[in-house]
């Protein structure tokens, strides 16, 4: 029998990738393009056939930009924002043709059966965390967003497989990755970001704290709030630079860290996660291949997911 594992798939990172690295002379027979819904069935085949789960979740940005983390620092996403929504969810700049794409994505995987998990008010990368957290089998996170380093588990079997370079290029992020590339323990990568900034997420970081800095820094004291307290103690072994950079930045350290920890304990429904065997909608699934021009991939997909059960 298949020892359980799970995949988790920051989906939306990986649709914006199919969009801008397939042609977009893929089209549907109408003309529509849908060279993101092709992508993105592509990589979940190619993952699929690489990593064997058992269990996946193409998990969803419910809200892309949630209002209590942008409460907390206002530039948070900012400059992703298409326009403000009054009273909900902001809406990110998205290409026209992806766009459109995104309703024919959510149709094909629920023929597949594939669960889509999101959460209002929260990000893919809050239901990411809390499906990695305790999953008690094996995880595998799908991303091109640094920001799930803090995620990694050795001990838990939680890695992430970074696209950055690409899905084909993808790179296993085990705790020893992360303490080679930044010279910190993957359970400080939160902190680690919080004092760097992160100009992708708005984030400012810092000003005068660099990567090799917050290494230093957080490899001595371990954490942001140790270092907020070191940097407020006049006895503690602090240099006079550090010291002022942090002190002048105490607003922002108040709030950061909560913007950048990931969510570990929302409230999902525990939703039926197991890859199946066959499409749970056939017919819906040959109509969506016939209509939008996705026989091969579709098909790739039937086939890779009857060899998992073979």
């Amino acid at each position: 029998m298949t020892p359980d594992r799970l995949m988790l798939l920051d989906t939306a990172s990986l649709y914006f990738r199919a969009y801008y690295g397939v042609p977009d002379s893929i089209t549907a027979p109408d003309g529509t393009p849908v060279n993101a819904v092709r992508g993105l069935l592509d990589f979940i085949s190619r993952l699929a056939e690489e990593y064997r789960p058992t269990h996946l979740a193409c998990c969803w940005d419910n809200d892309w930009r949630p209002q209590w983390r942008v409460d907390l620092i206002p530039s948070y996403k900012a400059h992703r924002v298409e326009y403000v929504v009054p009273g909900g969810p902001d809406v990110e700049v998205v290409p026209d043709p992806l766009e459109a794409q995104i309703p024919v994505i959510v149709d094909v995987l629920d023929a597949f059966g594939i669960a889509i998990v999101g959460a209002d008010g929260y990000e893919a990368d809050d239901v990411i965390g809390t499906l990695a957290t305790g999953a008690g089998m094996p995880v595998e996170i799908v991303t091109g967003d640094r920001d799930l380093f803090q995620l990694v588990d050795d001990a838990a079997g939680v890695r992430v497989l970074y696209t950055a370079r690409g899905v084909g290029r993808h790179e296993r992020v085990t705790e020893q990755v992360v303490r080679d590339k930044y010279g910190v323990e993957a359970h400080q990568y939160a902190d680690f970001a919080t004092l760097r900034g992160d100009t992708s997420d708005g984030l400012p970081g810092v000003a005068g704290v660099g990567e090799k800095t917050a290494a230093t820094l957080l490899g001595r004291f371990g954490s942001v709030a140790a270092l907020r307290e070191a940097a407020l103690d006049p006895e503690a072994d602090l240099a006079p630079g550090p010291r002022r950079k942090l002190l002048d930045a105490a607003e922002y350290l108040e709030v950061a860290p909560t913007v950048v920890a990931v969510a570990r304990d929302l409230d999902l429904d525990d939703p039926d996660l197991r890859l199946p065997r066959t499409p749970v909608d056939p017919e819906a699934l040959q109509a969506l291949a016939a209509k939008w021009g996705l026989s091969s991939p579709i098909a790739r997909l039937v086939e890779t997911l009857t060899d998992l059960h073979a």
